[in-house]
């Protein structure tokens, strides 16, 4: 046979193979009308294919926060799972990472190869990028459209955009839920008025006139009974300084920002300025005049519930947890009128709009089962009876709606009936039910105060990539776990010498290499940017 006559045989076997197999239905069993005929397999509402489901599998959710202890966790979970099984054949297993040392404990998590199938990430908290560029998490780009059709049609492409380490996906972005999470301290409104604080504080100088007020007049009442696990150090930077945060992990103490939002390329470094002594010192004055406990840096209190009991005077959190905060202030403290000093009303020249992937889910990079945990998510998002499970709990007995409301049912017990999931990892606005236990005035004060002065989130697509420096950053993260404690609450001696040693240690740790490599990624994001 001629070798013409051998090709053309060839072919047409081949061209009647694959005809056969189209005609078989192959397309991991679908048929033409888009219906999956696989053993075990689910079909999605929307038509997209739908994965093989005929093994039972457990599938982890790593989530950040306490594990609740009065069991009603465990009975949505069972409720949720009951769905998960017939949906999809799995059943999802919650796994706290608790806020005690939480840090280390999660990156720790990431580090040890364990089969993590989806984890809470937050690119300018939980050091996402950094563990992307340790290989921690999956690439989602082909699993994505497969496996989670719903969420991956939902997402804008620009959201993709910011959601990429190396050009591939690696994290889904909590993009369409409407919260703002600035800082700022919480005072008593009461209290501040019996201090001749009639105007809304807007400076730590006030904080300090209130906290003096407390503790010369509320016997019993530490001002502020705070623990050494929370800084400050990053408020006060935005009190007085115009700077931007950047979505980079230096532990305990943010060492590196941007200049301004009109220098937003401009990489500086706010603890070689003269704003970081300044905060020593004033927390040194705080601490010698008794605003919190002696043994600030051993106490395990918890300060919020202090609050709530009418034994502290100040707490320190986001916008979200005001607006909560408020409403439970006024039931357990009658008249207290909860107040809320944002940070950024100092200088209102650097609040930002909070960057799409402050919240999101990964898939672990071991993942046994990366398929089942993404049809598991695109549940927990698009799902409505499971979205308001996980997020809010049995109705009947964590709430009711009424009038469009969440509310309490008649006999609540908080002790008994509360429930929280900690989910931040892909909740959705257009499944959100308003609640009473949500201060009604948060859109017409602080949300409308923040929208006078917001600027756009500028660093969703910036990545820095620490190669060339890992060394030295997780040497200043230790410096920066080191001393900044006793720095924030004035117990490291005089402040001038203790600011003096830590930048010492900091260009020991490397700083200015990291500080040259930082501006040189920086100046490239610039180019992506304008062109």
């Amino acid at each position: 046979m001629s070798n013409f006559k051998k090709v053309s045989a060839l072919l047409i076997a081949m061209m009647m193979i694959i005809s056969l197999a189209a005609c078989s239905g192959s397309n991991n069993g679908k048929n033409e009308a888009g219906k999956n005929e696989g053993k075990g397999s689910t079909n999605q509402t929307d038509g997209n294919k739908a994965g093989d489901t005929s093994k039972f599998v457990k599938i982890s959710y790593v989530v950040l926060g306490d594990k609740p202890k009065n069991g009603q966790f465990e009975k949505v979970l069972a409720e949720v799972n009951k769905r998960m099984k017939e949906k999809i054949n799995a059943e999802l297993e919650w796994k706290w990472v608790e806020w005690a040392d939480w840090q280390t404990k999660y990156n720790l998590l990431l580090a040890s190869g364990e089969a993590i199938d989806l984890i809470t990430i937050g690119t300018d908290w939980l050091d996402t990028w950094g563990n992307a560029q340790r290989g921690a998490f999956m690439n989602l780009d082909d699993l994505l459209p497969e496996y989670a059709p719903q969420t991956w049609n939902s997402v804008p492409e620009e959201d993709w955009a910011e959601s990429k380490y190396n050009g591939k996906i690696v994290l889904i972005p909590e993009n369409d839920y409407t919260q703002w999470v600035n800082h700022g301290f919480f005072y008593r409104g009461d209290w501040a008025k019996e201090a001749g604080i009639s105007e809304p504080i807007k400076d730590w100088q006030g904080i300090g006139k209130y906290l003096q007020y407390v503790k010369d007049n509320k016997e019993g009442v530490v001002p502020w009974d705070a623990v050494a696990s929370t800084s400050t150090w990053g408020g006060y930077a935005s009190s007085y300084t115009d700077q931007l945060e950047l979505p980079i992990s230096t532990g305990y103490l943010p060492v590196f920002t941007t200049k301004s939002f009109d220098e937003k390329f401009t990489v500086v470094s706010p603890v070689f300025e003269d704003t970081f002594l300044q905060f020593a010192t004033l927390m040194k004055e705080w601490a010698d005049k008794g605003y919190w406990r002696e043994d600030v840096l051993n106490n395990k209190n918890d300060n919020r519930s202090a609050l709530r009991a009418g034994l502290s005077g100040l707490d320190q959190h986001h916008t979200q947890t005001f607006g909560g905060l408020r409403v439970t202030m006024d039931k357990d403290q009658p008249g207290s009128e909860l107040q809320m000093f944002p940070f950024a009303r100092t200088g209102g020249n650097n609040l930002t709009e909070l960057s799409i992937t402050h919240g999101g889910t990964s898939v672990g990079a071991h993942s046994k089962n990366p398929e089942r945990a993404l049809m598991a998510y695109d549940l927990i998002r698009n799902d409505e009876e499971i979205y308001h499970l996980i997020n809010y709990g049995l109705e009947g007995v964590q709430y009711e709606v009424k009038d469009g409301k969440r509310v309490q049912p008649e006999g609540y017990d908080e002790a008994k009936d509360a429930f929280y999931a900690d989910f931040w990892g892909g909740r959705v606005d257009k499944f959100e039910i308003p609640s009473v236990t949500t201060w009604d005035q948060l859109e017409p004060t602080l949300y409308a105060e923040y929208d006078k002065i917001k600027k756009p989130y500028p660093y969703g697509q910036f990545v820095f990539d620490k190669t060339a420096v890992e060394a030295e950053l997780t040497a200043i993260t230790q410096v920066s776990g080191e001393m900044g404690p006793a720095i924030t609450y004035g117990k490291a001696g005089d402040p001038a010498q203790a600011v003096e040693q830590f930048r010492s240690k900091l260009k020991t740790a490397g700083y200015e290499k990291v500080m040259a490599e930082l501006q040189r990624q920086m100046d490239a994001y610039k180019k992506l940017i304008e062109g």
